[in-house]
């Protein structure tokens, strides 16, 4: 989920091959199959659409990579945030000891999660509120840790929101992606570079690059791993150094 500002040419990924200096067509290709319209409208109107058959949909495709996600969030303590909490189906995968709080930009959706919170009772869920991805209405270092599952292709300014779950997350503690992340090979690199022009209307981008989220110094990261089904999915751990982490 996510929210959006307003969206901008994606660059070329750092990866992409070249000849001559520039971006040989396959790479030309895939900056502008990236490239479809995607702002906080069209997203909310997707969603929207989305909220009454998200659960039986692409709510279960990701069903495994979010049952993993909690499963190692369960390992954890304190307060964590949910950004892009959706219709809650990870709340009830919590353990009752943790204390968590989601947001998400769709209120339909949200309207869904606050359903399931009162009817499985689920006390330990303090706060759900409808809430811009890249302006996070948190104080600094606010959570010991922060989720962002399936998000990172729905936000225009990847980068902006990667920083926003950076400064929300206290020094030491961990920073989840569960995501997309797009390959230029094979069957499924052209699957992807065919849906990227209809991600207005899917409500994520099907090409989406690693790099767009590795862009914070004080996020150190320690674990990646791919998920099921069929690795589409990758889970990114990060741990947020100190501010005085590597000096002497």
């Amino acid at each position: 989920m996510g929210s959006m500002l307003q969206p901008r040419e994606p660059k070329p990924s750092k990866f992409a091959l070249k000849v001559g200096g520039k971006p040989t067509a396959r790479a030309a290709t895939r900056t502008m199959s990236a490239s479809a319209p995607m702002d906080e409208a069209t997203v909310k109107a997707a969603y929207k659409r989305w909220a009454p058959v998200y659960d039986h949909t692409f709510g279960k495709v990701a069903g495994e990579g979010r049952k993993h996600a909690v499963e190692v969030l369960n390992q954890s303590t304190g307060r964590i945030l949910e950004v892009g909490v959706g219709t809650g189906l990870s709340l009830p995968a919590y353990k009752p000891s943790l204390d968590i709080v989601g947001i998400d930009l769709s209120p339909e959706m949200l309207d869904k999660a606050r359903e399931r919170v009162a009817e499985e009772a689920l006390e330990n869920v303090t706060g759900l509120h409808e809430m811009d991805a890249s302006a996070l209405k948190f104080d600094d270092n606010s959570f010991d840790t922060v989720v962002a599952m399936y998000v990172m292709t729905v936000v225009p300014e990847p980068e902006k929101v990667m920083r926003e779950l950076a400064r929300t997350c206290k020094p030491g503690g961990e920073v989840m992606l569960v995501n997309h992340f797009s390959t230029d090979d094979g069957v499924r690199g052209w699957v992807e570079r065919r849906m990227a022009p209809f991600g207005d209307k899917l409500g994520w981008r099907p090409v989406f690059d690693v790099d767009r989220v590795m862009v914070c110094p004080e996020l150190q990261l320690f674990e990646r791993r791919s998920l099921r089904p069929w690795g589409i999915f990758t889970m990114m751990r990060f741990r947020k150094l100190h501010a005085n982490a590597g000096r002497g």
